[in-house]
């Protein structure tokens, strides 16, 4: 009996340690038939789908509207998170309705968005126009910011032992 209920609470917390950012209910509407490449091609073409989408804050600002992000599509881990790769099929823009705090939603932080496809909207990126798919937000979740860990090749931050210096080394 002490076998089964250990391995219960052992299979309880592996379940929780591994819940998604976004709600259950949301990620039962998200059409997972369509990708991000399909979607910068054709915005139009699939309004009114719920997409779940990850990647990096470009730039955010509050309007009348809401606030409005510009994030660059990355591909996700499982749990969601935008990976480290230097590969995107490009930029969105997405609309929260409500005030977000443009101070902590800056760039570089990573985010994944669950939201509805409201069409496209063209505007100037240096000196061209581009067409970014238009997302208005349903959930959105921000990661915490990950910390570099320092990786010692040795097992102490100084290579040589401070007691073995009259004997191993002259």
């Amino acid at each position: 009996m002490r076998k089964i209920s250990c391995s219960l609470v052992f299979l309880v917390l592996i379940s929780v340690s591994c819940a998604h950012v976004i709600s259950k209910e949301m990620r039962r509407e998200i059409s997972r038939d369509i990708t991000f490449k399909q979607i910068i091609k054709d915005p139009e073409a699939y309004v009114g789908k719920i997409v779940l989408i990850s990647g990096i804050i470009i730039d955010s600002e509050n309007t009348e509207e809401g606030t409005l992000i510009e994030i660059l599509q990355k591909q996700a881990d499982m749990e969601g998170r935008p990976k480290d790769v230097d590969d995107s099929d490009g930029r969105f823009l997405a609309l929260y309705d409500g005030y977000l705090d443009t101070a902590i939603y800056t760039q570089g932080r990573a985010v994944a968005v669950a939201g509805e496809i409201r069409g496209k909207k063209v505007l100037p990126l240096g000196q061209i126009d581009y067409t970014y798919p238009f997302i208005f937000i349903k959930e959105i979740h921000l990661f915490k910011v990950q910390k570099e860990e320092r990786y010692y090749i040795y097992p102490h931050p100084y290579p040589y032992r401070w007691w073995d210096y009259p004997y191993l080394y002259p």
